[in-house]
């Protein structure tokens, strides 16, 4: 099995982030690796169905929002902050604050 493509941080794109950012669930599974840090891919499964979270754990990873580590059969993503603080100062946060704001939001909804 080869490794999963992961940009350099010199590749990073703030479009493609910017992008891989929009969709709902892709913000939601950044906001919660924000605050439990690295995870199995697992913690995820009820997010939708197997096929759809693979789709949106690629394209964080490939966007270079995540990074994927694998262990054996077990696939773990962490959010890459040093390397987005270091090209982009600010993003992550501002991004996360956002993400924990709609999510409070909705439970209260």
């Amino acid at each position: 099995m080869r490794p999963p493509f992961q940009p350099d941080r010199d590749q990073l794109d703030l479009v493609t982030i910017l992008a891989a950012l929009s969709d709902p669930t892709r913000l939601g599974i950044v906001a919660t690796l924000a605050d439990v840090g690295e995870v199995s891919c697992r913690i995820f499964g009820d997010g939708g169905n197997k096929t759809a979270l693979s789709y949106h754990y690629a394209k964080l990873r490939e966007a270079g929002v995540t990074w994927t580590r694998i262990d054996g059969t077990q696939r773990f993503i962490s959010l890459r902050r040093e390397d987005l603080d270091a090209k982009f100062p600010g993003l992550l946060d501002s991004i996360v604050t956002n993400a924990r704001r709609v999510k409070a939001a909705e439970a209260l909804s």
